[in-house]
């Protein structure tokens, strides 16, 4: 037997020790990451709400007035500051390039999830992920030097005019910019739902397509959900792309070949302009960028009230 203090039992109790301190500043590690996350986040939302409060102290708007407001033109005499014309701008470029690539890059997955062999698997999905690596001011020329000018020459076939900045264009190349974030992801989950479930189709007698869209879709719907919702918050976030394709025209406007502005593409114009650090129109930006992040608050929160409805649990 060995007595307390053997080297023997040193021996023993030493790797446990050591394996507890590693444990121990793993842990402090991670939990300092997460504290680090959560404070970087509340001071996100401390810079823009007190920079928003000391916008609306100048007096030059209200809250009201800035939310219902139909003209944002801070160079104007008396200024006018309306974020209803960047928010129109968000939204268009937006869902009009949500309605390309969702059901664009849900084919895709189901192509690859479904039908592509190995292969065409291997050369294809690697494409698709290289085309999301693009800088987007690459797509902001290709929809200047490219879309642009073939919408002007198709359309003006037909008489309809369209701007050279316009959002429409806007619109075309994001949508092109998140299909291989639509199509990878859901693809991924495609692939993850349980074969099990093709089998009992097929043994059914249902066919390859009718599994594809009856079976493997819903099965896997929260996960595609997750997708659209994130490509879709991509969308609002994307600056450099819209603002070289649809100019910087805060108006509300049905015309989407006519240019627009987005919330994204006024702070970039603001930042980048000439107005003094702490005047009214500089602080506009943090106030612009609140109902931004309130947008996407509520994008997020809808998408998990989506997800717990849709969510599938297999055992």
């Amino acid at each position: 037997m060995n007595r307390p203090g053997d080297p023997a039992e040193s021996r023993w109790k030493s790797p446990g020790r050591l394996v507890r301190w590693q444990e121990w500043f793993v842990h402090g590690m991670l939990a300092s990451f997460a504290v680090l996350t959560i404070l970087t986040t509340l001071g996100i939302l401390v810079v823009l709400g007190s920079e928003t409060v000391r916008f609306f102290r100048t007096g030059e708007v209200t809250p009201l007035e800035f939310l219902t407001g139909t003209a944002m033109r801070p160079e104007a005499d008396p200024p006018r500051y309306g974020v209803l014309p960047l928010v129109w701008g968000t939204l268009v470029i937006t869902v009009g390039s949500s309605l390309i690539a969702l059901p664009i890059g849900l084919a895709a997955a189901i192509y690859l999830s479904e039908y592509a062999n190995f292969r065409t698997r291997s050369i294809l999905k690697p494409i698709l992920e290289l085309l999301a690596g693009v800088p987007t001011i690459v797509y902001g020329y290709l929809a200047l030097l490219l879309v642009t000018p073939l919408l002007r020459y198709s359309l003006g076939l037909v008489g309809i005019k369209v701007d050279t900045y316009n959002a429409a264009s806007a619109a075309i190349v994001v949508g092109i910019m998140i299909i291989p974030m639509v199509s990878s992801l859901s693809e991924d989950v495609l692939r993850a739902v349980p074969q099990g479930l093709r089998e009992a189709a097929y043994g059914l007698g249902a066919t390859k397509f009718e599994v594809s869209t009856q079976v493997v879709v819903p099965a896997g719907l929260s996960g595609i959900m997750a997708s659209f919702i994130l490509a879709f918050s991509r969308a609002i976030g994307e600056t450099m792309a819209v603002v070289l394709a649809a100019g910087q025209m805060p108006q509300i406007s049905p015309n989407v070949f006519a240019s627009v502005q987005t919330m994204t593409a006024y702070i970039v114009s603001v930042t980048s302009g000439d107005a003094p650090y702490g005047s009214p129109e500089h602080l506009s930006l943090f106030a612009v960028g609140t109902v931004l992040f309130l947008m996407t608050l509520s994008l997020n929160l809808i998408s998990g009230a989506i997800l717990r409805r849709y969510r599938e649990e297999y055992s």
